[in-house]
């Protein structure tokens, strides 16, 4: 059971608590955010699914990726990274274009409309944030912001990968 819920049994926690402790009462805030996350995606002009999504910030961070590196990436097989890539292109988000350097080699390139989309779900997701943390008190929201910072340092380079959030 959590503790974040504000239904009456909160407990007030020590800097000394154990990491599990303190990951199991914050498990319903993640996952509540990544709710939020999710459906101000979905509200976005154009709807993407997660692998979508994921596929277009990867290409965003890593410009000219061929088709095997964003597999990679997506830590997908290749043949459904070949049809994702084929609906991008097709809604003219994703386009493939020849490595200057070896004709044989396909790069993978976010469009302008591409570019647009990961704006428009940026800015929603932004602005449902902005509606939560609005609600906050300030002292509130600095501890947050304290321990997020302190969370990303902590994790460090766990994750290499672009696109990965």
């Amino acid at each position: 059971m959590t503790h974040l819920d504000n239904h009456g049994d909160d407990q007030t926690r020590r800097p000394g608590d154990a990491p599990a402790v303190v990951a199991l009462e914050i498990s319903d805030a993640v996952e509540s955010l990544a709710n939020l996350w999710s459906v101000a995606g979905h509200d976005a002009a154009l709807r993407l699914s997660l692998p979508q999504s994921k596929a277009l910030r990867t290409l965003s961070a890593s410009p000219a990726l061929n088709l095997t590196a964003l597999a990679e990436w997506l830590d997908i097989g290749l043949p459904t990274a070949s049809r994702l890539c084929d609906r991008l292109e097709a809604a003219g988000l994703v386009e493939r274009a020849s490595h200057p350097s070896n004709r044989r080699e396909v790069q993978l390139l976010l469009t302008s409309a591409g570019q647009g989309v990961l704006r428009d779900i940026a800015g929603r997701r932004t602005q449902a944030l902005t509606a939560v943390l609005g609600g906050m008190a300030p002292d509130e929201r600095a501890a947050l912001s304290m321990g997020l910072k302190a969370f990303l340092k902590a994790r460090g380079a766990a994750s290499p990968r672009p696109g990965v959030m």
